[in-house]
């Protein structure tokens, strides 16, 4: 009996709970139900967009070209003048052009075939020889001792073969052939009377030359002798060479304007007492100007005009307007005219 009430007790509980479920799932959906028809304002917080610029990169540049260094292109090898290998050949040689352009033939060729004797294939002596022959207008000879340079070729003769070869093409030219060509322009002179240590004189020498000429600047030379002149009158000549420097304007000659200058520094130094006294004092008193081309005397300048007979040759003519040399005054010179540059205008402040 007791347990029929148990089973029956038991079922009444489970029966009781799923009532219970039931109910509870009701209502929820009930309410569910209910919130789902009301309308609901939700509010919410939205961050700002904030724009970012990327900037696009720009493109790379493209590499650049940069050529291979090269190794440097070896220049042709430059033809130079042979060297005289013996000492007593060259000292030969060297006296020997030396009585060339003075115009002493004669002791030119003793000296060379003296050279040659010691030396008897050497190109620079050949060449001197067949210059010497060609100027004493020996043309034969001349043309024998070129054959012997260019027969030794560039190896032995260097750039004398050129040389030899130009002369055994074109053949010989005098050295009077420049007469007219080739002439000294106006000297000009300038007393530089506030110079230290003597009297100071610059002479500037013009060497002209004529137009589509060519000349081998090789061959001029320029002779300048000067003359002093004693507190007792009497005139004489320099004998110390030390007193004058000479200069080229510019080297190598390009002829510029259609002439080149020679700048001639003449001073006198200042004697002592006891030397005055015995041979007077000295003053520059005028000069000579020789001109020659190839050892032969093209022109001659001489101020005063009487110094021309005092060296045994006579005063040359010269075209009318230029019997004087031209003086510079000093008085008449700028304040800042500078001697040691007399050709050229003194800077002035800008």
């Amino acid at each position: 009996m007791k347990g029929n009430q148990l089973f029956v007790i038991a079922l009444s509980g489970l029966g009781l709970m799923g009532f219970s479920q039931l109910l509870i799932a009701g209502m929820a959906l009930a309410v569910r139900l209910e919130e789902s028809n009301q309308v609901r304002i939700v509010e919410r917080e939205v961050e700002k967009i904030v724009p970012i610029t990327i900037k696009v990169p720009a493109p790379p540049e493209p590499a650049k070209h940069v050529p291979p260094v090269l190794p440097p292109v070896p220049e042709p090898d430059k033809v130079e003048l042979p060297q005289i290998a013996d000492p007593l050949s060259e000292r030969l040689f060297k006296e020997g052009r030396k009585a060339r352009i003075a115009g002493d033939m004669g002791l030119a060729i003793v000296k060379l075939e003296e050279a040659m004797e010691e030396s008897p294939e050497d190109p620079t002596v050949l060449f001197e020889l067949g210059m010497v022959h060609e100027m004493m207008g020996v043309f034969g000879e001349a043309s024998r001792y070129y054959e012997q340079v260019f027969q030794l070729g560039v190896g032995g003769a260097g750039g004398l073969y050129e040389a030899a070869a130009t002369k055994l093409r074109d053949g010989f030219e005098m050295p009077t052939d420049m007469l007219g060509k080739v002439a000294l322009g106006r000297v000009r002179i300038f007393k530089d009377n506030e110079a230290e240590g003597g009297q100071r004189v610059i002479l500037t020498v013009p060497v002209e030359k004529a137009p589509g000429e060519d000349v081998d600047s090789q061959e001029i030379e320029v002779e300048v002798m000067f003359f002093n002149k004693t507190n007792k009158g009497k005139i004489i000549q320099l004998e110390d060479q030390s007193w004058a420097i000479p200069q080229w304007a510019s080297l190598p000659f390009d002829w510029a304007g259609g002439e080149e200058s020679l700048r001639m520094t003449y001073q006198i130094p200042q004697r002592d007492a006891q030397t005055a006294h015995l041979f007077g004092e000295l003053e520059y008193y005028g000069q000579v100007v020789t001109l020659t081309y190839k050892g032969e005397v093209l022109d001659v300048q001489a101020w005063p005009r009487d110094l021309a007979a005092r060296i045994g040759q006579a005063a040359p003519e010269i075209p009318q307007g230029n019997d004087f040399p031209e003086f510079l005054d000093q008085d008449i010179l700028p304040p800042n005219f500078d001697p040691d540059i007399p050709l050229l205008n003194p800077l002035l402040p800008e």
